[in-house]
């Protein structure tokens, strides 16, 4: 079976090829059949990827240790739930389901366009398989997922027991589906510089797949620092490490290219601006996978170290080289149609907001790198810590957000007086309040001041926003405020389902806050009966138990809890040592509230019973889950299919210019 799992991945890469180079050939020369037959390329390519991953995951359900691949990421007494997560657990597997969602969204693509996006289609259809083909030519030549044993062993070396965590199926999933989801605006957006087709069109085909793109992407990152969270067992969720980062950095760069392709399209403004940022969205993309795979930069997240790092150069060069030259070629035709009027105007906001969303990316690109470029000049490779990100990042972020409260609501090209005082003068004397009611208890750091006055002052804005428009619609159809509120979103869910967005942005923002600025630590070593003390909490050390498992040996230490002198349970953490793999892991206790996380470590223990605890109060950490469900509801409120949006774009169409349109079989 496996032989068929190779063989179709070297299928499908001559498939992919032949497609990329039928499409490009049948639009140059309008053969209508070969247009066809590169269309079913891409369905052949899919279909091939598909077998190929069926006969991966087959080989984890069937234990068959003599594939290499199976051997080191699964054992037989993993269960369902993780053998299924080894398919992307490791370097080889992740390749094969890369390719898979890349030749799955090219199938969608192409059917959701089969009636529209003639000229461009064909393009981005040979752009896709061009990458595709990439893939597919890494792993039959460098990462065979297929490559089998001399001899089959009888047990497998098994996941890495840090992996075994849900974490494992939510983070490296979602990551994937940003990163591989980002493909498709850039392949529009490079094939309208290919084609000259370089109105709106490709934006508004689009637009669903970047928020798809960007969403995932961002969940990706908080489904990995809640993993941090509960599995790395030091208190955090965010260690600027260089994976970390490299997720980061085509977050925020998508972001910018989201809010200024607004821009674009009401006033025919940033084309360039535009281009570049989501051909460098995707370029980082693919930088993301080069950390994670080449081994370059020594991390917790990456695989060992491979010849891989030359391949994806090579492609990050690829498309930056290719796409700067198209650019180029089409200036003449990318013209701003307008001017910047105002810095007081909604167009200079979001451009402000562009450069410090791009700003942040580029302090992580260059922490990131600046070990690599030390190296290479010096000889010695110097780390970026976390003091530097904590020293540069944070002001840009409360510049943004303060950005993120104005952009939707000061006027376009030159705000008036009257706009400003009736959008903005009630919101920044809550603000005002709201920092003098954190001084009035107690609140004396500046850092506080400024995140929660920034947090708040959005906040209020938004809030307002709703106010005014939930009242306005009450009044003019008489509703219940529930009724007219859910009303007033639903019809206009891209502003809208935007602010509910940002919401959870803001939310996001307080418990980040929160947790960093007053998390509150005590460490010690306690014989049983002895206790410590942390804030209201008082920990009891009651026992250690050792036990094994079938394949763990585990260290279990129980600490009886009380809070302003009230029982309030028992919590357990651990620290176990897996089958096959010498390293420790630890299990920490958490017990949430929605104010707090009372965090447990068991950081060691002696034959005589006694253990070494570190123990955490880390003030509102859920709420940064919370604010992610809140994005969760907003970016589907953003996508949600609206009627009038569609007549628009048939209208636009059909005002616009005349189109040479080829016809499929």
């Amino acid at each position: 079976m496996t032989e068929i799992g190779y063989f179709s991945l070297v299928i499908a890469l001559f498939v992919s090829g032949y497609s990329a180079v039928a499409y490009v050939y049948g639009a140059r020369a309008r053969v209508t059949p070969l247009l066809t037959s590169a269309r079913n390329g891409v369905y052949v390519a899919f279909g091939l990827a598909t077998i190929a991953s069926a006969i991966l995951v087959n080989a984890f359900f069937s234990r068959d240790f003599g594939v290499a691949y199976v051997y080191q990421y699964s054992s037989s007494d993993m269960d369902v739930f993780y053998t299924f997560a080894a398919w992307w657990a490791g370097q080889a597997g992740s390749l094969l389901f890369w390719a898979w969602l890349l030749s799955l969204f090219a199938v969608i693509v192409i059917y959701q366009n089969r009636d529209q996006n003639r000229e461009l289609i064909p393009y981005v259809g040979a752009i896709m398989m061009v990458i595709m083909a990439f893939f597919m030519a890494v792993m039959a030549f460098s990462s065979n997922p297929f490559e089998r044993l001399p001899v089959t062993p009888a047990e497998g070396e098994g996941l890495n027991p840090l992996l075994q965590n849900m974490g494992m199926f939510f983070h490296p999933t979602t990551l994937y589906l940003g990163y591989v989801g980002f493909t498709v605006p850039f392949a529009f957006a490079l094939a309208a510089l290919m084609t000259g087709r370089l109105g709106d069109q490709w934006i508004q085909s689009t637009r669903r797949w970047t928020l798809f793109a960007w969403f995932f992407l961002g969940m990706g990152n908080l489904f990995g620092a809640q993993w941090a969270y509960v599995e790395l067992g030091w208190g955090g969720y965010m260690g600027w490490d260089p994976v970390e980062n490299a997720s980061m950095m085509p977050w925020f760069v998508g972001t910018a290219y989201l809010h200024s392709v607004m821009i674009q399209q009401r006033r025919g403004m940033l084309k360039v601006w535009n281009m570049v940022l989501i051909i460098l969205t995707y370029a980082l993309s693919i930088f993301g996978t080069l950390l994670t795979r080449s081994g370059i930069l020594s991390s917790v997240h990456t695989f060992s170290e491979s010849a891989l790092g030359p391949m994806f150069m090579g492609l990050i060069a690829a498309i930056v080289v290719i796409s700067l030259y198209f650019l180029l070629e089409r200036l003449p035709q990318l013209r701003a149609e307008n001017q910047l009027d105002s810095l007081l105007s909604r167009e200079s906001s979001f451009l402000f907001n562009n450069l410090l969303l791009v700003g942040a990316a580029f302090a992580m690109f260059w922490g990131t790198v600046f070990p690599l470029i030390s190296e290479a000049v010096r000889g010695v490779k110097i780390t970026v810590g976390p003091p530097f990100y904590n020293q540069v990042i944070p002001p840009i972020l409360l510049a943004m957000i303060v950005l993120m409260g104005i952009c939707p609501l000061i006027g376009w090209r030159k705000a008036s007086h009257e706009n400003l005082v009736r959008n903005f003068l009630k919101p920044f004397v809550a603000t005002v309040l709201l920092v003098a009611l954190l001084v009035a208890t107690g609140t004396r750091s500046p850092a506080a001041g400024m995140a929660y006055g920034a947090l708040g002052f959005v906040g209020f804005t938004i809030l307002l926003e709703l106010y005014r428009g939930t009242r306005a619609r009450r009044h003019v159809h008489g509703e219940s405020i529930p009724l007219a509120f859910l009303r007033l979103v639903w019809s206009n869910k891209p502003r809208y389902g935007g602010y509910v967005v940002h919401i959870g942005v803001i939310i996001i923002g307080v418990g980040v806050a929160a947790s960093s600025l007053f998390s509150t630590t005590v460490e010690g070593n306690l014989r049983p009966g002895e206790s410590l003390a942390i804030n209201q909490y008082n920990l009891t050390f009651e026992r250690l138990q050792n036990y094994q498992t079938k394949a763990r040996q585990v260290a279990s230490a129980s600490m009886a809890v009380t809070e302003n002198g009230q029982p309030v349970g028992q919590m357990i953490s651990e620290k176990y040592t897996h089958r096959g793999h010498e390293t420790p892991v630890t299990e920490v206790s958490i017990r949430t509230t929605l104010l707090e996380d009372l965090y447990v470590i068991l950081a060691g223990f002696a034959e005589d019973g006694s253990a070494s605890f570190k123990i955490l109060v880390n003030p509102m950490v859920i709420w940064i889950w919370i604010g992610g469900v809140v994005m969760l509801a907003g970016t589907m409120i953003t996508m949600w299919p609206d009627p009038r949006e569609a007549r628009r774009r048939v209208t636009a169409q059909v005002r616009g210019p005349a189109e040479k349109v080829v016809t499929y079989a």
